[in-house]
């Protein structure tokens, strides 16, 4: 690999964790796994975040292929993109789970 290229791999994780680097964003998600089908309503009536704000986090989330559905009022239908949420889920396990370190602390 050349110093200056990142994979795909990484570029993909990448822009994952950005769209789940705000604690809205990551409430968001929290509250859309739980649902059976698509959410029909505003995600500001049951989180605790400003309406102001609710559609610039979904833009972010939808950007980064994390959700789909119609975020533009009156349309409001949100559902989890499920196949990229299996890659997100395998791209951090991986990412996660190669420390070489076996021990507590690597400073043992």
């Amino acid at each position: 690999m050349n110093n200056k290229e990142y994979t795909t791999k990484q570029e993909q994780l990448a822009r994952f964790a950005k769209a789940l680097g705000h604690p809205a964003r990551v409430a968001i998600m929290e509250f859309l796994i739980k649902q059976d089908n698509c959410f029909f309503g505003d995600i500001h009536e049951v989180l605790p975040i400003a309406k102001a704000t609710v559609s610039q986090h979904l833009k972010e989330l939808k950007d980064a292929g994390l959700i789909q559905g119609e975020i533009e009022t009156p349309k409001v239908k949100y559902c989890i993109n499920r196949e990229n949420w299996k890659i997100a889920s395998m791209l951090f396990n991986e990412f996660f789970g190669q420390c070489a370190c076996k021990k507590e602390s690597c400073y043992e």
